[in-house]
């Protein structure tokens, strides 16, 4: 189906764009009509999915291939443990598609609603030192390139092209299907816990190397975190799930609903935020429980907000977070949205914020209406000052000259994107920003 093009917003409404037209392809033959048919009328041609990456990284002012209705699941290869899903598929999806042939995703990040290309094109990840992003779980693609041909990338055609396509930004093609290696179906024993802040600050890389999954989250304005560590079991484990009614109280009506209207109330009278970071952070508590892996770690966020995630070397996580607090702390911000700190394992993908680097992540965020820069460019000072390098999916500033300096593979992507889209049938505002004209 083809529409005139309207206003696209993403999610966070960071990000708009009027695209001359918006085509919903079906099909994977319908996607190289597209792309040809765009390089036919001179067209620049963005492939764009659920919208929740907080850059301009999908916007476009020519065609945007909306993959909304290219979704399923293709083919399973029980022996092997491996599922191929079209593109446009939502993460949350996946977990019922895998369920009759008892498998599962290795890991998966907070936050399902996003679609299984645009995940891994911007380096979605989870947590846990032994675990890669979902871009690291990528064995096999298909992907229409700029002269509308398909190309198919796994260990038996173009396998040396799989580290530059797992984790490609949009920038190589349109990718239209994706096979993962998946694991056995396997439960999370779940501890959450809040503990004093200086109790857990100092020592965040040997917590999350002591743990499967380890996370830790602060509001500014208190002296309390709060973890999260995740125990991986078989499948056959006992499980224990939180009772619907005290989970619905806790993640919808507190965190969404009474949340919600916390961030808008701080928006208007900035100098109540602090009671309110200090009341939130007391009134949620401890919790165990033992559940399927896919409703451990992910959950449903309702209060829409900007996001701004810097990948550093793990061994200097701690003193990193250390200087972030007392820069907050000695600022007179008033910050309603709490820090997260996650971790990953090294791993080999050309544009991987942990390529080569067994990696720390802190994330910094704003409510929706709130305006982040001063906050998050101090943030981004302290970062970059520590080698960091910016999630390719949120906020950030930096461009093709200081990220060249820290991706060792980087002029090799460039030199293949140079080869594959000479013409630059898939560039905007973004590319041309992080990989140059």
């Amino acid at each position: 189906m083809t529409r005139p093009g309207g206003v696209w917003r993403n999610w966070a409404r960071t990000a708009a764009a009027r695209p001359q037209r918006v085509e919903y392809p079906t099909s994977i033959g319908a996607v190289q009509r597209a792309v040809r048919a765009a390089a036919t009328r001179g067209l620049l041609i963005k492939a764009v999915g659920a919208g929740h990456s907080f850059t301009d990284i999908a916007a476009t002012t020519g065609v945007l291939l909306d993959l909304a209705d290219l979704t399923g699941l293709v083919a399973i290869d029980r022996e092997r443990g491996r599922a191929s899903f079209r593109a446009g598929t939502r993460l949350h999806q996946i977990p019922r598609l895998l369920a009759p042939y008892g498998l599962a995703m290795a890991n998966l990040g907070d936050i399902d609603r996003q679609t299984i290309a645009g995940a891994i094109s911007t380096g979605t990840h989870g947590t846990g030192a032994d675990f890669g992003g979902i871009s690291t779980q990528v064995v096999g693609l298909k992907v229409v390139t700029a002269d509308g041909e398909l190309l198919t990338i796994d260990e038996e055609q173009n396998a040396e092209l799989l580290p530059a396509f797992a984790l490609s930004l949009g920038a190589l093609g349109v990718l239209v299907e994706i096979t993962l290696q998946c694991v056995p179906a396997f439960v999370l024993h779940a501890l959450e816990a809040r503990e004093p802040l200086e109790t857990v600050a100092n020592s965040i890389e040997q917590r999350a190397l002591a743990a499967d999954h380890f996370e830790l989250y602060w509001f500014p304005h208190t002296d309390i975190a709060h973890t999260k560590t995740n125990t991986r079991l078989p499948e056959s484990a006992p499980r224990r799930p939180l009772r619907k009614v005290s989970k619905w109280l806790d993640e919808e009506v507190l965190s969404n609903g009474v949340w919600g209207l916390a961030c808008a109330a701080g928006t208007a009278a900035p100098p109540i935020v602090p009671r309110l970071t200090r009341f939130a952070a007391a009134s949620t508590g401890s919790r165990e429980y033992t559940d399927a892996s896919t409703r451990v770690f992910t959950q449903h966020r309702g209060v829409r907000f900007v996001e701004m995630e810097y990948a550093v070397a793990r061994s200097s996580l701690d003193a990193v977070f250390a200087e972030v607090r007392a820069t907050i702390t000695q600022s007179s911000w008033r910050i309603s949205f709490p820090l997260e700190v996650r971790v990953a394992r090294a791993d080999d993908l050309w544009l991987s914020t942990a390529h080569a680097q067994d990696t720390g992540y802190i994330a910094v965020h704003r409510y929706w209406r709130e305006r982040p820069g001063p906050y998050f460019r101090a943030m981004e000072e302290i970062f970059l000052a520590h080698g960091g390098r910016p999630h390719w999916g949120k906020l950030h500033t930096t461009g093709r000259e200081l990220l060249q300096s820290r991706y060792p593979r980087f002029t090799d992507f460039v030199s293949l994107r140079d080869r594959l889209d000479p013409q630059r049938r898939f560039q905007n505002a973004y590319l041309a920003r992080v990989l140059g004209e």
